[in-house]
């Protein structure tokens, strides 16, 4: 899956939940006593959501299922963490599982299941809702199977991309994206090469608009917000990515787009007019109210109504604002386009400062601020539904 087999996969997993003196034993192999205070054992036969193996490392004594409320028992066991004396035990319940034997009483003289392991569903390990993505996207189990690997890479792939985006990137980017990833996966070039990319591009793209080229310094534009949608996906596939990544990525995001608006006024009319100081004030002032409604209450401002999610797909951002100025560059006028940016950029502030003062004012009422789509997905019946197995989970 993403140029990984499933053994690559468990180890990069592991590794990035914390753990040390990682192995690959074979269906039979002894792998002796362990070592350590506790450990963690994962199937190669599954495909496990990175959220559950964070879940999973945070737990003790637990072993994950597929399938809680089918199988009962000690049946589709894909994964452990238990202390050291539990090792051997949950082993076996691991290769039991994996041979496909059913939950059962033991028999006569048999060991018994410790009864300070529990057993744990995906839902219990990691939440239907991610904030960091911004969407519901319950956590997945599948069996590695050859004949669904196209299955499990896309599955994979949209559990990386974002639920609140732009349009561009939410509806244009995805398939193409998806496409590019899988090259670059199979090639083995690293993430941080293409941010590095993207680096240069962003800077091709400023001189060229400071040079009055704005044809071609938004196809180089366009070219590198492509790329920033292909970097991140990439290192979430294949399970590349790092702090500096991070970094490296996000940095690029603050920096360019007021850079961009100034370059394209030099390049328009010579001079920094009123239309770009609006266009850059309002870039800053955006990123402000976004941190300020953050720091009070917790969540993205995209994130707090569903008007909230469907104006980001359009609020004076780079990409929408990039629309903008093509539309302007197609017409004959790039002046205009960054003048069409400008209302854009104050009808914009506009609704997000509103947005800002009514969660206020609904806070001072009592009413906790709080994702719309986490919230409408967290009852009873949604919980009932995270024990049960994706399409195709392991049994």
């Amino acid at each position: 899956m993403w140029a990984l087999s499933t053994a690559e996969r468990q180890r990069r997993l592991l590794a990035r939940a914390g753990c040390e003196d990682i192995r690959e034993f074979d269906a039979n192999e002894d792998p002796g006593d362990p070592q350590a205070a506790s450990v963690m054992i994962v199937r190669s036969d599954a495909i496990i959501d990175e959220r559950l193996i964070e879940g999973l490392a945070a737990a003790k004594n637990t072993i994950l299922v597929a399938n809680r409320a089918k199988n009962a028992g000690w049946g589709g066991a894909v994964a452990a963490h238990v202390d050291a004396a539990h090792a051997a035990e949950a082993l076996r319940v691991l290769r039991r599982a994996a041979a496909g034997d059913q939950p059962r009483t033991p028999e006569a003289g048999e060991p018994t299941p410790a009864a300070d392991i529990r057993l744990a569903a995906p839902g219990d390990l990691a939440p239907a809702y991610s904030s960091r993505l911004r969407k519901l996207d319950p956590p997945y189990i599948h069996p590695a199977r050859a004949e669904s690997i196209r299955e499990i890479e896309e599955r994979i792939f949209q559990s990386s991309y974002k639920g609140v985006t732009d349009l561009v990137t939410k509806w244009l980017w995805p398939r193409p994206a998806a496409a590019v990833v899988r090259v670059l996966a199979r090639a083995g070039i690293q993430p941080n090469a293409v941010t590095a990319l993207s680096w240069l591009l962003a800077v091709a793209t400023g001189v060229f608009f400071w040079k009055g080229w704005f044809a071609l310094g938004l196809a180089c534009g366009w070219l590198m917000t492509f790329l920033d949608t292909v970097d991140g996906k990439l290192a979430r596939v294949t399970l590349t990515s790092s702090p500096f990544g991070h970094v490296f990525d996000h940095a690029l995001d603050l920096i360019h787009p007021p850079l961009w608006y100034l370059a394209w006024a030099i390049g328009a009319s010579g001079s920094v007019d009123i239309a770009a100081i609006v266009v850059i004030a309002g870039y800053l002032l955006g990123r402000g109210l976004e941190g300020l409604f953050i720091l009070a209450f917790g969540i993205e401002t995209h994130c707090w109504r569903p008007i909230d999610s469907l104006f980001r797909t359009i609020t004076a951002r780079r990409n929408p604002n990039l629309l903008l100025l093509s539309v302007g560059t197609l017409g004959g006028r790039p002046d205009l386009g960054l003048v069409m940016v400008a209302i854009w950029t104050v009808v914009s502030m506009g609704f997000h400062i509103e947005r800002l003062l009514q969660a206020l004012f609904e806070r001072s009422r009592g009413v906790r601020i709080e994702c719309w789509d986490e919230t409408s997905h967290s009852g009873p019946e949604q919980r009932r539904d995270e024990s049960q197995p994706d399409s195709g989970g392991v049994q």
